[in-house]
């Protein structure tokens, strides 16, 4: 059943890309002889135009970080894996695809800037300024849940935390055989790919101690790892994009094609049987009832808002032509949903009383991987360290990627011209994530956790009302562009709802804590964006 399940999930993502896709083209009138911004306006740092594999690479790793792993297991344990399989199937197909697809237009049109900049346009100056502010504490929300997740990580497995590092240095060397040695990509690819997959063996042999660089540092390893890791997100963020950005990307996306390789072939010949329930319960202590806490939960896997972030900062600048649109935008989000769906098999292997479902989501994601691995006579440590690899490779490529973003954000709400200013824009976004990153978090019954755990529920709710509010924005301006936007009011309505009702919960949960302060802000925040919403809409019919 494992099995079979799997290949249908893959197969209607495949119909998906070629027939909603080609949809989604002809509703937007997508058009090679319009010229892109990174040709337009190339200054050879952050606008410049790249080969769409390049750009797959990067936009794909940006957004999947640990997102659509971590989100669908903590859902699957919680209610069973029936609702969340659901949710990512048709969430990712009519919901996230076309969100990340409209996103990336919109900016390529607007040459290439931020949804709020489009908004801005679209609605009013008010509804830009608050966009931006809501745009940039979600970013804040994303660095600081993935820079948690990211250092214990390393703290648990050294050898992931050296391969990592390794991966790095191989990402700069291969950006530089790439844009100045000019070492056509083909002959870049089979020489840095097999070096990426020897850094996971070299990581294992020369393991980093996290006890000494806490020592060092004066912290926990955890808290001297997320210090090292807002250090590297600040060097990462204000350099040129070709030297790091775009050739780790591109890199990093081979990690995850081998891991849904590895995935695949241990699904097909491993002999795994579904073995934990579909469905559990219609709550969960300590997470809320099923709806709407699974759409909140799985939030890359089926939609995000962080992804048009993704596309409309760092991707839309970097877009060669029109027609690239529908593989980096729509084709992204349906692996990404497909990568969700083998997160959820990791679950399904599982039997109810099994000790793993207690575990961080990390743990059993790594488990699931080891035992695919195992199928093809790979040592089962190795796969589970593989698998780690992966994906802390994956949550530092969205480090950097949400830093650049929030460099970007805060430089446009001050008006800030681009330049020596980077660096002190780059600074204010990591502010708060350090600060986060230091203090000790509690639960709502004031229980200490880990920063990841306590930020995720606000996290999810912030990133999922994003989503629901781009696609406001991008409904206004699809209407004064085009007039053909009622394709989008049905998703519009749908996460705007889910997420507002998930606000009132959190509030409700935690009170006056830190937690449900934020989310009072983000209720508030979002109530004011739609009224302006509403008031764009009426000026368009008058």
């Amino acid at each position: 059943m494992l099995t079979a399940l799997f290949v249908a999930c893959a197969t209607v993502f495949l119909i998906a890309f070629f027939s909603y896709g080609r949809f989604l083209e002809r509703r937007f009138e997508i058009d090679d002889c319009r010229r892109t911004p990174s040709h337009v306006e190339y200054d050879g740092v952050d606008r410049v135009p790249a080969h769409p594999a390049v750009l797959f690479g990067h936009h794909f790793s940006s957004i999947a970080g640990a997102g659509p792993i971590v989100g669908p297991i903590i859902a699957a344990t919680a209610f069973g894996w029936a609702a969340p399989l659901l949710w990512v199937m048709l969430g990712a197909i009519f919901i996230g695809g076309v969100h990340d697809f409209a996103a990336l237009v919109a900016s390529v049109r607007n040459r290439a800037r931020s949804i709020a900049d489009v908004a801005r346009e679209s609605m009013s100056p008010l509804a830009y300024r608050m966009l931006l502010v809501f745009m940039w504490l979600a970013l804040v929300y994303v660095l600081t849940v993935f820079t948690d997740l990211t250092a214990t990580t390393f703290v648990e497995d050294g050898g992931v935390a050296t391969s990592a590092w390794l991966f790095v240095v191989l990402a700069i060397c291969f950006g530089f055989s790439l844009y100045r040695l000019k070492v056509p990509i083909l002959w870049a690819t089979l020489v840095f790919v097999p070096l990426v997959f020897l850094a996971i063996w070299a990581g294992e042999s020369l393991p980093i101690s996290s006890q000494g660089l806490g020592s060092w540092l004066g912290l926990s390893p955890a808290k001297a790892w997320s210090v090292v890791l807002i250090a590297y997100c600040f060097v990462a963020s204000v350099t040129p994009v070709w030297i790091l950005l775009q050739p780790r990307d591109y890199l990093s996306s081979y990690l995850l094609y081998a891991s849904m390789l590895l995935a695949l072939i241990g699904i097909l010949f491993g002999g795994f049987e579904v073995q934990f329930p579909a469905f559990v319960a219609w709550s969960a202590a300590g997470i809320g009832p099923l709806f709407p806490i699974v759409f909140i939960t799985v939030a890359c896997g089926a939609c995000s808002g962080f992804h048009s972030l993704v596309a409309s900062g760092t991707t839309s600048k970097q877009l060669d032509k029109e027609s690239h649109a529908r593989m980096v935008g729509y084709g992204a989000m349906l692996v990404e949903g497909l990568v969700a769906v083998m997160a959820l098999t990791t679950v399904m292997m599982l039997s109810p009383g099994d000790a793993l479902t207690g575990k961080p989501p990390l743990a059993v994601y790594g488990a699931g991987i080891g035992r695919f691995a195992a199928v093809m006579g790979i040592p089962e440590k190795l796969g589970v360290s593989f698998g780690l690899l992966a994906l802390s490779t994956f949550i530092l490529t969205t480090l950097d990627t949400a830093t650049r973003l929030g460099r970007y954000i805060f430089e446009e709400f001050f008006q800030l011209r681009p330049g020596p200013a980077r660096f002190g824009a780059t600074l204010a976004t990591l502010a708060l994530p350090l600060l986060f990153a230091l203090m000790t978090l509690k639960d709502a019954q004031g229980q200490p956790i880990p920063a990841w755990k306590a930020i995720w529920p606000v996290f999810g709710a912030t990133n999922q009302l994003l989503a629901g509010l781009t696609f406001v924005v991008l409904a206004v301006w699809l209407r004064r562009t085009s007039g053909k936007s009622g394709f989008l009011w049905a998703p519009l309505v749908f996460m705007i709802a889910a997420t507002l009702y998930a606000l009132v919960l959190l509030i409700q949960q935690y009170g006056l804590s830190l937690i449900g302060g934020i989310a009072s802000v983000l209720l508030a925040l979002a109530v004011l964006l739609i009224v302006e919403a509403v008031r764009a809409r009426f000026r368009l019919v008058e």
